[in-house]
């Protein structure tokens, strides 16, 4: 276990993996299934290394530095080595695509790109960015690059970076989520920060060195870099990451690899239990495993059927970290579970009058931490906003919760104009601006609509209304999403309208759209991608 746990001020996770190198050598830190494994010592190394081809290539504290890589090694090495050499890493999802990836780089204005070979058509079709200085490829041929382009694996041949590691306050990486409203805003988040979803993972499950994670979440998101990854590294444990989820692997993954952990988000519980039967789903030795949500249903089949013998809940966000853990030896189904108040204070309140709501009843649920930089730091370029999400000394998450009379806090339902899908947080104002480009769109509103998954997320439905005359056709849409949007983005459902429903403001009643759901006139688009 990493020394310094308890000390706030050295709370910054490359200075976790120079401890850990020492402690653990040669021990295996991370395998890809399938694939090659990573010692502590050999990551340690390798990220100094990496930091050097940054600094040599420009780049120094504080620096911005975009990463756009699949789950692997690579993206790993990345993080750790703009870590190492005290930049900012932008962590960019790796299936974003035209508006949806054009916009976190145009905010965040990275020095430098880090990005797999196969996405560079990607961005190629965008605009120049002129504040990206160069573009460092990996996955790349063994033919030479031409300019601005820099293999990654140059840092091969670099000596090891000897600079100051970062302190706690300094900024680590910059993740884009949809915040409480509107378009995905980039969370600010502090060495701390990211180094309290590791502990907090650490000290409600009980996280040891004996411990081995399975990790399928996108490395781009804090649950699988910072709460899994950033676990096992303080733990001195081992994970084992696959490049993409697979609900039919899941089973054969968590049995080959030994995993004694994993963590869940989604619809991915209901992916995998839907799958058939086996006679080998009590084969394995997984002692834990975290759902966010943890419907109560779900819970009785991870115990019932796959025999886990701890199956709890928690909830988060990137902006707020993880102040909600169920808790081992408690089982509450259906609920997120209570407040880590080691470090976190959590209220529901009316989210009009900011006061505290009566136990039990419903309100919005409100965060703030008990220790410095624990918390986000703020929304890149968004004063406004982050004023209007900290109003009143309280965080305003935009989900709705209740908490009954022994602190356990169930989650109910989403605020804000957000859409879960896919394990995603997509703005629904991203949507709308990629349809409204489309010829013969006259006004469009997208909302969520039940999946209809146990447990899970929503689909996305598009009203539109075209222009008189306009050659619409469900067909249509199908091209333009599938061209504009990436997958996880795409729309389920279609309705036309002659008008949209609106308030004397002459803004759409969404609230009318979701509760009129699908209809029997909806277009199911599923069958046409």
């Amino acid at each position: 276990m990493y020394a310094s746990i308890d000390d706030t001020c050295r709370w910054v996770l490359p200075r976790v993996l120079d401890e850990q190198a020492e402690i653990c050598g040669s021990r295996p830190f991370l395998s890809i299934l399938g694939g090659e494994t990573l010692s502590y010592r050999a990551l340690r190394d390798q990220a100094a290394q990496v930091a050097s081809l940054l600094t040599h290539l420009g780049a120094g504290p504080g620096d911005h530095i975009a990463v756009m890589l699949p789950n692997g090694l690579d993206i790993v090495r990345a993080w750790a080595g703009i870590g190492r050499a005290g930049c900012v890493s932008i962590m960019i999802n790796a299936e974003l695509t035209r508006s949806f990836l054009a916009r976190p780089l145009a905010d965040s204005r990275p020095k430098l790109l880090i990005i797999h070979a196969d996405y560079l058509a990607r961005i190629e079709s965008l605009e120049t960015f002129a504040n990206i200085e160069r573009i460092i490829v990996a996955g790349s041929a063994d033919q030479p690059l031409p300019n601005p382009y820099v293999a990654f694996d140059e840092w091969k041949s670099l000596g090891p970076i000897d600079a100051p590691f970062p302190a706690a306050a300094d900024l680590a990486c910059i993740m884009y989520t949809s915040g409480t409203t509107g378009a995905p805003k980039g969370v600010l988040m502090p060495h701390a920060h990211c180094f309290l979803f590791g502990l907090g993972v650490v000290e409600n499950l009980a996280v040891g060195a004996d411990d081995h994670y399975y990790i399928t979440l996108p490395l781009s998101h804090a649950n699988g870099l910072l709460m899994q990854l950033g676990g096992v590294m303080l733990a001195g444990a081992r994970a084992t990451v696959r490049e993409r989820f697979s609900a039919s692997a899941w089973l054969e993954d968590i049995r080959t690899s030994g995993a004694t952990i994993t963590h869940t988000l989604g619809a991915i519980s209901a992916f995998i239990i839907a799958q058939p039967p086996s006679s080998l789903d009590r084969d394995h030795g997984l002692r834990l495993i975290l759902c966010a949500p943890n419907s109560a249903e779900h819970e009785r089949v991870w115990r019932d059927r796959f025999g886990i013998p701890e199956v709890l809940g928690g909830y988060g966000m990137t902006e707020v970290n993880i102040p909600l853990y169920g808790e081992q030896g408690r089982p509450k189904p259906g609920s997120c579970g209570r407040v880590y108040a080691r470090y976190f204070e959590v209220e529901i309140r009316d989210p009009d009058s900011d006061f505290p709501v009566p136990c039990g009843q419903v309100g919005e649920i409100m965060v703030r931490p008990r220790v410095a930089n624990g918390f986000m730091a703020g929304y890149l370029n968004l004063p406004a906003k982050t004023v209007e999400a900290w109003r009143n000394f309280w965080f305003h998450t935009g989900d709705a919760g209740r908490m009954d009379s022994d602190g356990y806090v169930t989650f109910i339902d989403r605020m804000k104009d957000c859409i879960r899908r896919r394990g995603e947080n997509i703005s629904a104002t991203d949507i709308e601006a990629v349809f409204e480009k489309l010829p013969g769109v006259l006004e469009i509103a997208a909302f969520p609509v039940s999946s209809g998954i146990e447990g899970g997320e929503d689909e996305i439905m598009l009203a539109i209304v075209p222009y008189p005359g306009a050659p619409l056709t469900a067909e249509s849409i199908v091209d333009h999403a599938r061209t504009m949007m990436p997958r996880f983005a795409r729309p389920r459902y279609l309705e036309f309208w002659a008008s949209l429903p609106k308030t004397g403001t002459e803004k759409v009643r969404k609230t009318e759209l979701k509760a009129l759901g699908v209809t029997h006139s909806t277009i199911d688009l599923e069958g046409l991608y």
